[in-house]
């Protein structure tokens, strides 16, 4: 998952121009239905099941210490453990990345003194963010990675570390992630990575997961904005609301996210000494600071669209009531012209059958100026209408 490219203000208009506007239901709601649909009913606790979809395995091994960092990528499972055995006296990032391998997952198991049961966490690929501490004092922890895509979704991927005397072993289902930054900064000849235990790469991977989630809601926050904007420009529309409602869901699976990731910090934190040495909770002290910022920046941004949706339903209202207005104003004008025009169209006779002449039935029908002092009526009934309703300010904004 790369670094989140802020959304170009054009893709708003771009969108309004299509008929699918409504983006497609997020990555991560996608998972956790296909697991839901895909877990086996009284399955054996402990069981590997790898989705058939699942990437090939990338496996790369970091190792270094304050003199020295070698970086590569292995072709096979068999050339990263010798190059890992071979340096007990390195510190070691083994990152995994793609899962579609089962026999290699059980040779971790194994190798690692793994628990089935966490490696059937992280093949799930879909569990909240937690803790868990092996009997040895080794720690599991699971993150979940996010970004805000140019389609306008969030999408979130795992991640899960197990941590060793001398290592970190890391998984995850894409190739691509937002780690690059930890990677560089082992590379760096004065980087605290290169002289601290295995733990602090445990905490830097969190942290920038952490940071990551900033310009993921900076992103949100600038389409709320937009979205802001297209309303009080006058260019709202039912699909406009699909947006907003879209965003809405976002946010919220925004938050399912951060709120474990909160909790399993505080649980670090809670961690005895000899589990988690106080110089390292230091540093998660700093992340539970940015898991609570996220929070409230969720917070914040569920609020603003709650008021997004008022003020677009209010917008509407406003524009029905616009048009509701013009509509009662033509009617009006009309009501006493046709008033006057069906008294005119009454079928009473001038003269009787005897020839008298009636004098109480409408004499103007047989005057030579009946017809345009008629229309010079009509004439001033609309102007005198219009004179009014000026001065009322119905014609008007006021």
């Amino acid at each position: 998952m790369d670094a989140t490219p802020p959304v170009d203000r054009d893709d708003l208009e771009k969108e309004s121009d299509d008929d699918g506007l409504q983006p497609p239901p997020a990555v991560s709601d996608h998972a956790a239905t296909r697991q839901a649909h895909e877990q086996e009913v009284g399955q054996r606790p402990g069981t590997l099941v790898v989705h058939p979809n699942a990437l090939k395995p990338r496996l790369f091994l970091i190792s270094y210490n304050e003199h020295r960092v070698e970086d590569r990528e292995f072709a096979s499972y068999d050339e990263l453990m010798a190059s890992f055995r071979a340096h007990p006296e390195l510190k070691h990032w083994i990152d995994i990345r793609g899962y579609n391998d089962l026999p290699m997952m059980q040779r971790l198991i194994e190798d690692f003194h793994l628990h089935p049961l966490q490696m059937e966490d992280v093949l799930g690929d879909y569990q909240r963010a937690k803790v868990e501490v092996f009997d040895d004092n080794r720690l599991f922890l699971v993150s979940r990675m996010t970004d805000f895509t140019s389609s306008l979704e969030i999408e979130d991927d795992q991640l899960s570390l197990f941590t060793g005397d001398n290592y970190v072993l890391s998984f995850q289902d894409d190739y691509e992630d937002c780690l690059d930054t930890v990677r560089l900064r082992i590379h760096s000849g004065f980087s605290t990575l290169r002289r601290r235990s295995p733990l602090y790469l445990a905490y830097a991977l969190t942290d920038v997961i952490l940071d990551h989630y900033y310009p993921t809601m900076a992103a949100i926050g600038d389409y709320i904005e937009k979205l802001e904007e297209r309303i009080f420009s006058g260019r709202s529309d039912r699909r406009l609301l699909n947006r907003i409602l879209h965003v809405k869901k976002d946010i919220v699976r925004f938050r399912r996210l951060v709120y474990p990731e909160r909790d399993k910090i505080s649980e670090l934190l809670r961690l005895p000494e000899e589990i988690l040495p106080d110089d390292i909770k230091v540093f998660y002290r700093d992340c539970y600071d940015h898991a609570i910022q996220a929070l409230d920046l969720a917070e914040s941004y569920r609020e603003s669209v709650a008021s997004l949706v008022d003020l677009y339903l209010s917008d509407q209202s406003n524009r029905m009531n616009e048009v509701m207005k013009v509509l009662t104003i033509i009617s009006s004008i009309f009501i006493p012209l046709s008033f006057v025009v069906g008294l005119y169209g009454m079928n009473f006779q001038r003269e009787t059958p005897d020839g008298r002449v009636n004098p109480l039935n409408m004499p103007e029908l047989y005057q030579p100026w009946g017809y345009p002092a008629l229309l010079v009526l009509l004439l001033l009934i609309v102007s005198g209408q219009l004179i009014y309703f000026y001065r009322k300010g119905w014609l008007t904004n006021r």
